[in-house]
């Protein structure tokens, strides 16, 4: 089973944060990808013997499929040969790019087959004809690039520099401070933020600093868990075990305990 990180093209990385691929031949294999809230979107291109399916709802997924923030704790579970690219988005490119409203892409999926503005079955076709990782990858990137070409979608406009400043400062932002950063009233901020992420900016700083928290705590010379959630900007420790459970399902003992079995 391979799990590789790749390059972004340059004329995608205004829109595209990374790329992962991931594949196994093993038949008889089993794959689970626990996903938690990490603030950004992403497109998928995937191919099994026996499906994609999404957990707890144990739902088939298309072939090829963006999904939106993730706020509750799911899987991804395969069984069998596969492969997957995934394309993960910054927090504002769902809206720009495809024209889908981010608050109904909210723990949910939506089936990139039904787009209208490409040839879906045209291109669906290329994908699954391409017969390696970088010849895959080539594919998805023509894709986004052509919608960057049909839509051309604003550069550096005030939400993506709030975008900007929440990751930069893993979440520890006051609002106050960044709509004065960004030059909009707090009211407008929150109005344009949730139509273009989907998200208040408190609820996406929360989920930044949640990620925050759980690389720190992943790490393999990690602190005590108080220390993380303070070095994490947790007002105490019990603050941030609630959260951590709120987006995981589990105390960050439980998850720790779960990543060494």
């Amino acid at each position: 089973m391979g799990d590789i990180q790749y390059t972004v093209r340059d004329d995608l990385k205004l829109f595209v944060n990374s790329i992962m691929v991931q594949q196994s031949a093993d038949g008889n294999a089993r794959f689970r990808l626990p996903l938690y809230a990490d603030g950004y979107p992403g497109i998928m291109f995937q191919q099994s013997e026996s499906g994609f399916f999404r957990f707890p709802e144990s739902k088939q997924l298309s072939e090829f499929f963006l999904y939106g923030q993730t706020l509750e704790p799911i899987s991804l579970e395969v069984q069998g040969t596969y492969r997957f690219v995934v394309f993960q988005l910054y927090p504002f490119a769902s809206k720009y790019l495809l024209g889908i409203d981010p608050k109904e892409l909210n723990d949910a999926c939506y089936d990139l087959m039904q787009f209208q503005y490409i040839d879906m079955e045209v291109y669906s076709k290329q994908l699954t004809a391409a017969p390696d990782p970088e010849s895959l990858i080539a594919c998805m990137s023509d894709g986004v690039a052509a919608l960057i070409g049909l839509n051309k979608p604003p550069h550096n406009d005030r939400i993506q520099q709030a975008i900007k400043q929440i990751i930069e400062t893993e979440g520890r932002m006051r609002i106050s401070d960044l709509s004065e950063a960004v030059c909009l009233s707090e009211r407008t901020l929150e109005r344009n933020f949730l139509g273009e992420v989907g998200l208040s900016p408190k609820q996406f700083a929360k989920i930044i600093q949640f990620q925050s928290s759980l690389t720190k705590l992943t790490d393999a010379n990690a602190e005590t868990l108080t220390a993380i959630g303070l070095d994490s900007g947790f007002t105490d420790q019990s603050h941030f075990i609630r959260v951590f459970k709120q987006y995981t399902g589990q105390t960050p003992s439980q998850y720790i305990k779960n990543q060494t079995r």
